[in-house]
């Protein structure tokens, strides 16, 4: 069996270097998947659409495992169509499928009782795809490091052991990746991990500084002659935060890039912009913060906020995710945006912003029509603000126009 596969990579984003990869058998395949990802996946269902003769890989669906055999046959229908309508619409209808169950052994089980348990699964989605015309041409379980085939002919049975993985950076694709300058994906556990509070840590402080926030900053949110008033606040502290962060020294290992971001925050001002940003006028405006010279330091700073969501204010955290999402999103990196609004779903699943922005990742839309949305709407704020201040001009361009006498200005009215 051979797929091929294209990495994109270049100097340009609008000419990209296109370099393609011949994957030949299951072991090469596993090794793969998180170079098609973008991350180790961990408790994951991956579906993976093929086109064509030589199995060109296409559109690709990941999701949590579904937690209980009951949710196996509805969950397995509808991925299998949701894998078939998005490709159809993105590349064309899909000729094959291959399908991947990865999840390593829970304390006291072993790696082959993972295969075993999710071998009903496995047909499960077999049987869905078969449904549509798209046969699955093969199903993979990875765990600990090995896999299994679910799709080998009963005389060449998958070993009992299952068949360890490649070497790191011995294949073909890991090689590949390496010379166009691709990272070695890690694994998703990792990045969730930046986008949530950490349980090793003590939150009472910050907990007890949203309480006060909240007391303070909702009644004034709530009336509407000081609504202006609270989201020039937040906006204000997101500003000052905002250069803090370009100004700190930019570190690669991300444990202790996030402590440092973490420090640049105090609990006080953190809790004003994690409720401020509850406002969608003033999430609006801070969206506007994904331009080159700011999208670095203002995804590092929604990933803080996001961490600094403790307590009974988690579900606050879809705001902070969905901007850090649609942050990196907006500067190329899709692998931290899906995860991003992903989470931000997780905790509201009716949250029309994240919605949005998800759909578009996954339709492979270009962020630079949001980001184009944007500056229009800023530049049609400051040009109201501005003529608000200067006010009307005369007919020559002079300066304010003289006031028409009373009546006739209610005669022109009338």
């Amino acid at each position: 069996m051979t797929q091929s596969d294209e990495i994109q990579h270049g100097e340009s984003s609008d000419r990209p270097t296109e370099v393609k990869v011949t994957l030949r058998g299951p072991g090469e395949l596993a090794d793969a998947l998180p170079y098609l990802l973008g991350f180790q996946p961990t408790d994951s269902l991956v579906l993976v659409a093929l086109h064509g003769e030589h199995g060109r890989f296409g559109g690709r669906l990941r999701v949590a495992l579904p937690e209980g055999p009951e949710e196996w046959p509805v969950c397995a229908g509808r991925l299998a169509e949701c894998l078939v309508r998005n490709s159809t619409r993105r590349t064309g209808r899909p000729d094959a499928a291959v399908v991947f169950l990865c999840q390593d052994p829970a304390e006291g089980e072993r790696p082959s009782d993972v295969v075993e348990r999710l071998r009903p699964l496995a047909q499960r989605l077999r049987v869905a795809c078969g449904e549509l015309d798209v046969p699955v041409i093969e199903a993979l379980c990875v765990s600990a490091g090995r896999w299994w085939s679910y799709c080998l002919p009963d005389r060449t049975p998958s070993p009992a052991e299952g068949t360890a993985l490649p070497p790191p950076g011995s294949t073909e694709m890991a090689v590949t990746a390496a010379s166009v300058g691709l990272p070695v994906p890690g694994p998703l556990r990792d990045i969730e991990a930046r986008l949530r509070p950490s349980a090793a840590d003590d939150h009472h402080k910050q907990e007890v500084a949203l309480d006060i926030a909240c007391a303070e900053l909702l009644p004034r949110m709530l009336t509407g002659d000081r609504v202006e008033e609270a989201r020039r606040r937040t906006l204000g502290l997101a500003r000052a935060a905002l250069e803090r962060f370009r100004a700190a020294p930019r570190l690669d290992e991300p444990v202790r890039a996030d402590e440092q971001d973490d420090a640049l925050l105090d609990e006080d001002e953190a809790a004003v912009m994690i409720l401020g940003l509850q406002d969608k006028a003033v999430r609006d405006r801070a969206a506007e913060w994904a331009e080159p010279g700011q999208a670095d330091a203002a995804v590092r700073l929604w990933r803080a906020l996001a961490r600094r969501c403790v307590g009974p204010y988690q579900d606050h955290a879809a705001t902070p995710l969905t901007l850090a999402g649609w942050v990196a999103w907006s500067t190329g990196d899709e692998t931290e945006a899906r995860v991003a609004l992903r989470m931000a779903l997780d905790l509201d699943p009716d949250y029309t912003f994240a919605r949005l922005l998800h759909t578009s990742v996954n339709e492979g839309l270009d962020p630079e029509l949001l980001r184009r949305s944007m500056r229009q709407e800023r530049r049609k704020r400051v040009l109201g603000r501005a003529a608000l201040h200067r006010g009307p001009i005369g007919p020559a361009g002079r300066g304010p126009a003289h006031r028409a006498p009373k009546g006739r200005r209610s005669r022109t009215r009338r």
